[in-house]
């Protein structure tokens, strides 16, 4: 089908809109540990570092996308353990014992944000705990080199990137249509990274929550590399939820502290 053909096509429009939605739900996960990765950068390297990262997330997709092909293998059982799990719901193992090359990358995508995750809430925890890393006393947080920011952007960014597209050749058969939604997809993801990172910055019980998805996410990936197939609805309902309740916290703190200040005021 031509580009015209498609311009005209009612069903290509909402398989566009459609994926656009998608894919803005499953950037979520890249974009916070974008901007939290970012924060521990000096200030001024901040706005480059998440751009760059963003920018080799679009440039990642594309490039999946004209390798679809390749990328369907990646679903093909590479091997199998051979394995009997406990008895499931028709008698079968009740986690997959065959791994693909899909599988092996989302477990080692989820071990590395169990792994990346723990590690910045002790830092979070303990700032100043002798972790080996420059410290920023003025921030009281550890800060990392610009280059090793960029090299686990870059490895998480090819995760998100494999789910993101395989997602994407579900929906749709043609690639002009993945195309424009990565492209629409980045580009919003470009102009709310620099408002999230601050506002997490600013926040800082945010960040612990924030870091607590990644924690959650890595569990998420685990599960999904093994065959356990937790419905992404659930996960980011339970974001969602946590999300507002903290929103409420915020909400009273910030009116403690307008209170405190009229009384201090009036006094």
């Amino acid at each position: 089908m031509d580009i015209l053909a498609l311009l005209s096509d009612p069903s290509a429009w909402a398989a566009l809109v459609t994926l656009i939605i998608l894919e803005i739900v499953l950037g979520i996960d890249n974009l916070v540990f974008i901007a939290i990765l970012s924060n521990k950068l000096p200030e001024h390297q901040q706005a480059k570092a998440r751009r760059i990262g963003l920018m080799l997330a679009l440039v990642m997709r594309i490039a999946l996308l004209m390798l679809i092909g390749w990328i369907v293998t990646l679903q093909t059982p590479l091997f199998d353990l051979g394995i009997s799990g406990a008895p499931g719901e028709h008698g079968q193992p009740s986690f997959e014992t065959a791994f693909s090359g899909r599988d092996l990358i989302l477990v080692a995508g989820g071990l590395f944000l169990l792994w990346k995750a723990t590690k910045e809430i002790h830092h979070n925890m303990d700032p100043e705990g002798g972790s080996g890393e420059l410290l920023d006393h003025n921030k009281g947080a550890a800060q990392m080199a610009f280059g090793a920011a960029i090299a686990q952007i870059i490895a998480l960014d090819l995760v998100f990137s494999i789910d993101s597209i395989l997602t994407a050749v579900g929906m749709t058969d043609h690639v002009p249509i993945m195309v424009t939604a990565v492209i629409i997809t980045v580009g919003l993801m470009l102009v709310a990274a620099d408002p999230l990172a601050r506002f997490i910055e600013k926040n800082p019980t945010l960040v612990m929550l924030a870091l607590a998805f990644l924690v959650m996410i890595g569990l998420v990936l685990i599960a999904d590399g093994f065959g356990f197939h937790v419905p992404k609805g659930y996960v980011y309902a339970a974001m969602g939820f946590s999300v507002a309740v903290e929103g409420l916290n915020m909400i009273k703190r910030n009116a403690r502290v307008r209170r405190a200040s009229k009384e201090g005021a009036a006094e």
